[in-house]
């Protein structure tokens, strides 16, 4: 099951400066322009609005997103419940909050295997988003708690990828399944379940082809790979987690639809946090999709996935 940041006092105290560090692009283009917007006035006019509504959108909000939380603003203003431009930080920090939250809450926790059998997760995403090295850090991570996790390399398209998740298994010291290059990913699927069973390994996490959300056969073969991991496992997947970068920003919330259809995503993997200013595509894709972030990618070492907590995150954004 996925952990929030906290653990003792320092390991948390540690944990959120790496996000404050990974978000400060974001807190830049987001926070601070929200600050700019609103030093020196008094009260909440069109005119403020509209800066505030280009801001959003700047940040990758989305336009949808951006709208609703306007739209939820001027309400308050109607009711006066926001009288005074300094009362819009904290109004939109509570909006961001409010619908990380909700997606949190509407997911609930990832599904648990039968007793005794492994938790399968499922890896997903197009090519180029960082998926074989978020693998590696969900590995690790799991490693953290004391778990066995076994690798299924069932992207038997690209060989390059295989032998980087070797690479990576060999670095972990964790069991990896494979089978040749064009061989059928179901049957690796079936290979890596019966091994984890045999070897009590978990969870088993499962690599997949990098496929355009637009290739529909594609998207086909990742659902008969599901079905067999169902078969073999009751309510496998546990999970299928969408890893999307960060710095794709409105496109990203395509593929999460897409995925969402066709697979079942129930959470996201957002890598690259640290290196754009529209990190805002989170409040967007749990807005409109009713989807949580899950881990954030906050740089190139095997450490640095964090977990995600949407409040240690709001707060990240909106300290100091």
């Amino acid at each position: 099951m996925v952990q929030t940041l906290f653990g003792g006092p320092e390991k948390k105290a540690g944990l959120f400066e790496r996000l404050k560090k990974a978000v400060a692009s974001t807190k830049a283009q987001l926070v601070e322009r929200l600050d700019e917007i609103t030093t020196g006035k008094h009260t909440v006019d069109r005119a403020v609005l509209d800066e505030l509504e280009a801001t959003l959108i700047q940040a990758d909000l989305g336009v949808k997103t951006t709208k609703e939380i306007i739209e939820h603003l001027r309400e308050k203003i109607d009711r006066r419940e926001l009288r005074e431009a300094r009362e819009l930080r904290p109004a939109i920090e509570r909006e961001i909050l409010g619908a990380l939250e909700r997606a949190a809450a509407q997911a609930g926790t990832p599904r648990l295997p039968p007793a005794g059998q492994p938790e399968v997760i499922f890896v997903v995403g197009v090519n180029g988003v960082g998926k074989t090295t978020s693998i590696a850090k969900l590995a690790n991570f799991y490693l953290q708690q004391g778990r066995r996790p076994l690798l299924a390399a069932a992207d038997t398209f690209r060989a390059a990828a295989n032998e980087q998740l070797e690479i990576w298994a060999r670095r972990l010291g964790i069991e990896i399944v494979g089978q040749k290059s064009g061989a059928d990913p179901a049957a690796v699927i079936f290979d890596a379940l019966a091994a984890a069973k045999k070897r009590h390994d978990d969870p088993v996490i499962v690599d997949t082809a990098g496929r355009l959300h637009t290739k529909y056969n594609l998207m086909a073969e990742l659902e008969k790979m599901i079905r067999i991991a169902g078969r073999e496992v009751a309510g496998a997947p546990h999970q299928v987690l969408l890893v999307i970068d960060s710095t794709t920003g409105q496109n990203g919330l395509q593929q999460a639809r897409q995925f969402t259809e066709r697979a079942g995503t129930t959470g996201i993997i957002l890598t690259k946090l640290d290196g754009t200013a529209k990190g805002g595509v989170t409040v967007a894709i749990a807005r409109e999709l009713g989807l949580p972030i899950r881990f954030v990618g906050v740089g190139e070492k095997v450490d640095d996935l964090l977990p995600f907590d949407p409040r240690e995150f709001v707060e990240s954004l909106f300290e100091g």
